[in-house]
């Protein structure tokens, strides 16, 4: 009987610590499930539509070294996810690489996301120089707190002067838009061979792209009649090119005692020698031109030397006014002058010389005329 009884103690053990052994193997391996790395698990076919993650803290999360760049979320589904809550404040995303995730398909119509806060998110070193913005819908944005945009009506006035006022002198105006007026006497001088003074001056009044202009040239004799022989004309000026101005109007020529229409071209040619052109169109239809150079040649700050030359023509013979076809007078002169004042007075010596071209010639030995002429001239210069 005792035999007996230890050997139904032996077989009552036996069977426990079979049952038991599964039991144990169950717990250690739901331990061991804790541990495990399972980097190649696949979840692409769980559902996480309907998680609440309103709760989470992901403050302390660290995903600095996260590579998102082969993950796939175009069929991910956040339409009720409740963000409202989270917290990234403290998350630094600066070394995350997003450059080749695909975002396309993500439906989140219904995501919440006014209470998170990302006033702390460090994002310097993301690259998403590869995303694709074109299919952004950003139509319904207001942007009218944001600055720029058109300027109120009354932000700036007119004149610039933002309501401050000009002052005893009034408002400014840009120098070349103020009508100015100037009078140049190039020549008034005598010529003691010839016996008459010489004259030419230039009276004008406007702007520097408009002006009225009044000039005459002539001489008058000193002796015997005391003649007066002058060309008066009346024209408007006007710019052309940089250095070219026109000039059209009316003259009067006592010598011929006819009106005529003048036309001209003043300016400066190559190597600054001042050049003028001038038609005459006479009323009984005798056409008169009148050409003229003349160079300064500075020897000093105030020493010049002037060379200048004149040429006249006519359309055809006027024998009354000893006229004859084509060119018929040269005139030249060589000038030493001295500028003082600012340069607006130079006193001036020197040489004249005279003569008849052409049939002109002729028709001046008929007339008992000398064909050439020269003389010493002194004069002065001034303008103001």
């Amino acid at each position: 009987m005792k035999i007996h009884k230890v050997g139904f103690n032996i077989t009552v053990l036996s069977v426990s610590v079979w049952l038991a052994m599964p039991l144990a193997n169950a717990a250690g391996g739901h331990d061991s499930m804790k541990k495990t790395n399972m980097p190649d698990s696949d979840m692409s076919g769980m559902g996480h539509s309907s998680m609440d993650m309103s709760g989470m803290d992901h403050s302390s999360m660290n995903m600095s070294n996260m590579d998102m760049s082969s993950m796939d979320h175009s069929s991910m589904n956040m339409s009720d996810m409740d963000m409202s809550g989270m917290d990234h404040s403290s998350m630094n995303m600066s070394d995350m690489d997003m450059s080749s995730m695909d975002h396309s398909g993500m439906n989140m119509p219904d995501s919440d996301m006014s209470g998170m806060d990302h006033s702390s998110m460090d994002m310097s070193g993301m690259d998403m120089s590869d995303m694709d913005h074109s299919s952004m819908d950003m139509s319904d944005m207001d942007m009218s707190g944001m600055q720029g945009g058109e300027a109120p009506p009354d932000a700036r006035s007119p004149d610039y002067s933002n309501g401050v006022p000009y002052g005893r002198y009034g408002k400014p105006v840009m120098m070349g838009s103020l009508p100015l007026w100037g009078v140049s006497v190039s020549d008034l001088g005598y010529q003691f061979d010839e016996d008459q003074i010489n004259y030419e001056f230039d009276a004008w009044y406007g702007t520097d792209g408009n002006r009225l202009s009044l000039r005459s040239e002539g001489n008058i004799q000193t002796k015997d009649d005391k003649e007066i022989d002058s060309l008066t004309s009346l024209s408007y000026w006007k710019p052309l090119s940089i250095f070219w101005n026109g000039e059209a109007g009316v003259a009067y020529d006592t010598e011929n005692d006819k009106p005529a229409i003048m036309a001209g071209i003043v300016g400066t040619m190559p190597y600054f020698i001042e050049t003028d052109a001038r038609a005459y169109l006479y009323t009984d239809g005798q056409v008169r031109l009148d050409l003229g150079a003349e160079y300064e040649w500075r020897l000093n700050q105030h020493w010049v030397v002037i060379p200048e030359v004149e040429l006249s023509a006519f359309s055809k013979d006027d024998l009354d006014n000893h006229i004859s076809k084509g060119f018929n007078e040269l005139g030249t002169e060589v000038r030493l002058t001295y500028e003082t004042l600012n340069r607006q007075l130079a006193p001036y010596v020197g040489v004249s010389y005279e003569t008849a071209l052409g049939d002109a010639r002729d028709q001046r030995r008929q007339d008992n005329e000398s064909v050439d002429s020269s003389s010493l001239t002194a004069g002065v210069k001034f303008w103001f």
